[in-house]
């Protein structure tokens, strides 16, 4: 399958164990299938002032894939806690700690984990949702809101040797999709708040109480 890499560098070698591991799902390398998020994602800090999109080839036979899109949205929410945290509190890293050991899964063993791409949008309903401000009823429409997009992301030494770079670089104008993604950003937000805001948010079963 081709997927693609948004990045403010030209050149770009995938290399086992790099990586932040405050990312999404940790360290490693991050791709998506959406061409358009790849551009977005490769401008979307607001220093740059232009961006790549570089195409590459995983062949996905014998690997390990664990999906996030067959999984609930918790235990979604559980591996994000595993590597970034929503709030800075003593009560947030109990719960934490708790919310993580109940709905999380066990990832280490996966070559490739596919899964949401976290952008800003989703720490506003993060912070939201553990201050209990939002039902669980509502988590998965919010996230939908969100546009957060599919992303893969290569964990193990057998997907690095999978991945074929395709030797094609993209170039991206910054000022056209930096401006996308912050209009995407502010839209997911403003709807956000409005269903948060609404009658559809019973606030019972929140994140306090599902622990």
């Amino acid at each position: 399958m081709i997927l693609y890499h948004g990045s403010p560098n030209k050149i770009v070698v995938p290399t086992f164990g790099l990586g932040e591991e405050r990312h999404d799902y940790g360290k490693g390398f991050y791709l998506t299938a959406d061409l358009n998020l790849a551009k977005e994602w490769a401008v979307c800090r607001p220093e740059s002032e232009s961006g790549f999109v570089h195409s590459f080839e995983l062949d996905t036979d014998g690997l390990e894939i664990f999906d996030f899109e067959k999984e609930n949205i918790l235990c979604w929410l559980s591996e994000l806690m595993k590597h970034r945290a929503a709030a800075d509190s003593k009560r947030y890293r109990v719960l934490a700690e708790k919310f993580i050991a109940k709905y999380g899964r066990d990832t280490s063993y996966a070559d490739v984990i596919k899964g949401w791409r976290a952008n800003a949008s989703y720490f506003y309903i993060a912070k939201a949702f553990v201050r209990d401000e939002v039902d669980i009823d509502i988590l998965e429409e919010l996230m939908q809101l969100g546009g957060l997009g599919i992303q893969w992301c290569l964990k193990s030494e057998k997907a690095y040797a999978h991945l074929k770079n395709l030797d094609e670089i993209i170039p991206v104008d910054y000022h056209e999709f930096n401006a996308k993604y912050n209009e995407r950003d502010s839209k997911a937000r403003i709807n956000m708040m409005a269903l948060i805001d609404s009658d559809k948010n019973n606030v019972e079963k929140v994140f306090s109480t599902l622990v």
